[in-house]
């Protein structure tokens, strides 16, 4: 089975029969059944006797039963291959301690007590349990097991993973154990948990569980005892969480957020990427740093690979990695971008002379016409005039008369300067004074209305001049850079892509979309136009969302249609901003890219072969216009992905593609 660096843990709350170790070494065995397909599965604290045992956890019974029903779910993992966790007071040298049991292939491999006994309200575990520290034997008798390591200084080693184990309470603690472990290597935390529901507690314990994963670059899982614990003054919820890297991957159902259904038996299963864990750790040198100041030493108890590995089925992959596919998550991600690209303009605009014109060509396109936003409600936020703001758009050989209304209106109804200069002669000198030929059409003779027909006239797979469409990328840019500070207008995927011309559209003074993928671009402006921008400018935008992606540069049909589509050529920004994100935030490999788009949710099917193709369009354009991004305006960084040379991304532009389409090829 390919390895993806997956592995699935499940964080299960079973049953409990409270002071019955039996009854619930039963429970702990069924359900071990029911998670056959997880190589780690964690249960709650005290999950064998219950944690609501009182004055009972003194007893011998209580203590002896608790052994019994262990050694019994121990020969019950003898024959499944996973690392199973569960909780059981354990008298140790005339002390009683709260103690986490790791089992696994037949036999008790671990004891780590708890560190942390909460005695306030209505918690009162120093009654009866010792808090764990470094003066502890290092091993435990235990019958059938033989001498088991024992202490807070234990890490579980098996492959890849590599895990640390804390207990309820420690999670709580200005320094979690859990912290220490994970600078000691611990890339799997499990919390055998007892924590009680109130008001608002649930999403205290969320925050906490999610955020540790992301301080400690790890994947976190935490299994809570269930409401057949609740007595006397308290209830428990059944609430099983899994986080990595700061990012919740599932949880469960709990008492409180039911649907009013009873709740018995809870659990969170997720495949974590421990590749994409070791890739952040890697990436954040000042994790290393903390891992170097460390100085806490961890015994490391070594069992062997697990035989499978989870392919990450479980796992939810969105087709729109950069998109929140929760409206109300995406409406704020919307304003929360718009904000910081504001905020960005604001400050350089602020450094430049008095009423310097802020020079911007409007296409009509989904690029420029978010930049325009940007900078007429930049303007308005600062009482700057929006006069200052001078939008020139330039038709040339394929501008079409649709676009070409949608620019003029758009920056008619926003009141800022326009200016509408036809780059066609200006393209068509540039042509004559370079010797250029244009599809292999002569100039000599030819007046512009006698070119426009030869060019109309060209077979559709005739239309191709990459110094056709240079040139007027670049004239554009000389007519915006007479006429004051210019403002970019490319985006984050065709900085990927290299889908600019050097020194063209690939340059300006400051560039505000700079860090916005092309699929969110699109969702920018629909948010704007909804909640932003009243009509007609409404109007305007919906029409820009509306229109097929294209830089509008070879020539359009007889009826004047554009028949240059970006995507035609390239492949669906779809795609590519789901290689991008994982190339860039994951570092996943190409071969685990396709396997993640294999189950990924996009907008619309891909045939396999399309997405391989598309890829390896990707790959190869990626590497190959490095050169471009080395040398781009400076902009804002608004998420995990960015491209700018100053700041997250620095590659040679001379880097070789070979090792990555081998990886591509080899699936």
């Amino acid at each position: 089975m390919q390895d993806w660096g997956f592995v699935r843990v499940t964080a299960a709350s079973h049953p409990v029969c409270v002071a019955d170790p039996n009854a619930n070494g039963d429970n702990v065995i069924a359900a071990l059944k029911m998670h056959s397909d997880s190589s780690v599965v964690v249960f709650g604290e005290l999950s064998l006797c219950g944690y609501s045992c009182g004055d009972l956890f003194a007893q011998d019974v209580l203590l002896q039963s608790s052994l019994r029903a262990l050694n019994r779910i121990a020969q019950a993992t003898g024959t499944t291959d996973q690392l199973v966790l569960v909780g059981l007071p354990l008298a140790v040298e005339g002390r009683l301690y709260n103690v986490a049991a790791a089992l696994h292939a037949g036999c008790v491999v671990a004891l780590v007590p708890k560190q942390y006994l909460p005695n306030y309200q209505e918690f009162y575990e120093a009654r009866w349990f010792t808090a764990a520290d470094s003066n502890l034997p290092s091993h435990v008798q235990l019958e059938g097991h033989g001498l088991v390591p024992f202490g807070i200084d234990l890490l579980i080693r098996r492959g890849g993973l590599k895990i640390g184990i804390e207990l309820c309470e420690d999670l709580w603690m200005p320094v979690p154990p859990s912290s220490l472990q994970a600078t000691a290597g611990a890339n799997l935390i499990l919390n055998l948990s007892a924590s009680n529901e109130l008001i608002g507690k649930a999403d205290w314990r969320k925050v906490l569980v999610t955020s540790q994963s992301g301080r400690c670059l790890a994947a976190y899982a935490y299994a809570s005892a269930g409401p057949s614990e609740s007595t006397t003054d308290v209830v428990f919820g059944g609430h099983c969480l899994i986080a990595e890297g700061g990012r919740l991957l599932a949880e469960s159902k709990r008492v409180g957020n039911s649907d009013n259904r009873p709740v018995q038996q809870t659990q969170a299963t997720a495949d974590i990427d421990l590749q994409r864990i070791e890739h952040d750790r890697r990436l954040t040198t000042s994790w290393q740093v903390a891992c170097q100041r460390s100085r806490t030493v961890f015994r490391t108890i070594e069992l062997p690979s697990s035989k499978s590995t989870a392919d990450g089925g479980l796992r939810h992959v969105s087709g729109r990695p950069f998109v929140p596919e929760d409206p109300a998550t995406l409406h704020g991600r919307c304003e929360e971008i718009f904000g910081i690209q504001c905020a960005a303009l604001a400050k350089r605009i602020g450094r430049l002379p008095a009423h310097t014109p802020l020079s911007i060509g409007v296409s009509g396109g989904l690029d420029s016409t978010l930049a325009l936003l940007v900078a007429v409600r930049t303007c308005q936020q600062y009482d700057w005039p929006v006069q200052r703001i001078v939008g020139l758009t330039m038709p040339g050989f394929g501008t079409t008369a649709k676009t070409l209304g949608v620019a003029q209106a758009l920056m008619k109804h926003l009141s800022v300067t326009s200016q509408t200069i036809d780059i066609r002669q200006l393209c068509l000198d540039t042509f004559l004074g370079i010797d250029h030929a244009p599809f292999g059409i002569p100039l000599a003779g030819l007046d512009m209305s006698e070119f426009e027909k030869r060019l109309q006239s060209l077979p559709t797979d005739a239309r191709n001049d990459l110094t056709f469409e240079n040139v007027q990328a670049r004239v554009r840019t000389l007519l915006l850079m007479s006429r004051g500070f210019v403002l970019g207008t490319g985006d984050l995927s065709e900085q990927a892509l290299g889908w600019s011309t050097y020194n063209g559209d690939h340059m300006s003074m400051y560039n505000v979309n700079t860090s916005i993928p092309k699929t969110l671009v699109r969702f920018l402006i629909s948010y704007l136009a909804e909640h932003q921008f009243q009509s007609p400018v409404r109007e305007c935008l919906q029409q820009v969302v509306a229109a097929p992606i294209s830089p509008e540069l070879l020539p359009k049909s007889a009826s004047g249609e554009v028949l240059q589509r970006t995507e035609d050529s390239i492949g669906p920004y779809e795609l590519h901003d789901f290689f991008l994100y994982h190339l860039i935030r994951g570092g996943a490999s190409p071969k685990k890219i396709l396997h993640l788009a294999a189950g990924a949710q996009f907008s619309r099917h891909y045939e396999a072969d399309e997405v391989r193709r598309t890829l390896s369009i990707f790959l190869k354009r990626f590497f190959s216009n490095q050169f471009k991004r080395s040398c781009v305006p400076d902009g804002p960084k608004v998420g995990s992905v960015s491209l700018s040379p100053r700041g997250d991304w620095r590659m040679p532009s001379d880097a070789d593609v070979a090792a990555w389409l081998a990886d591509w090829d080899s699936l």
